[in-house]
């Protein structure tokens, strides 16, 4: 299942508004607003939404330019979280800072060099 990125807003700005992903003869359109997060998987992108996870051919750092940083924000190399559906933050057993979720059960490790922003909330 591999997915294009498509259609951005046309005035002003240049964000993302949904991907169209494929899976098998169907294409789905996800909105920004439906997906949870982002985390790369090798040469792909693994798009998770609170029902399913589909993949894209886009890299994250290609990614990360085209979607507004107001609702995504990048908590580790490889990982965007949308900030809606942050439910908080916990440490693991381990010290290491963790983004519990509303929508999904997993936890999402924030990367050292992004940690400092979450400190401070």
């Amino acid at each position: 299942m591999l997915l294009t990125l498509a259609n951005r807003k046309g005035e002003g700005d240049d964000y993302l508004r949904w991907i169209s992903a494929t899976h098998g003869d169907e294409i789905r359109l996800i909105t920004m607003d439906e997906i949870v997060y982002f985390r790369s998987d090798n040469k792909y992108t693994l798009v998770v939404t609170p029902e399913q996870k589909s993949l894209i051919r886009q890299p994250i750092r290609h990614l990360v330019e085209q979607l507004d940083p107001e609702a995504f924000w990048q908590i580790h190399r490889g990982t965007v979280v949308h900030v809606k559906y942050v439910a908080g933050f916990v440490r693991s057993l381990t010290g290491q800072l963790e983004v519990r979720l509303k929508a999904r059960a997993e936890r999402l490790p924030v990367g050292e060099t992004f940690a400092p922003r979450f400190r401070q909330l």
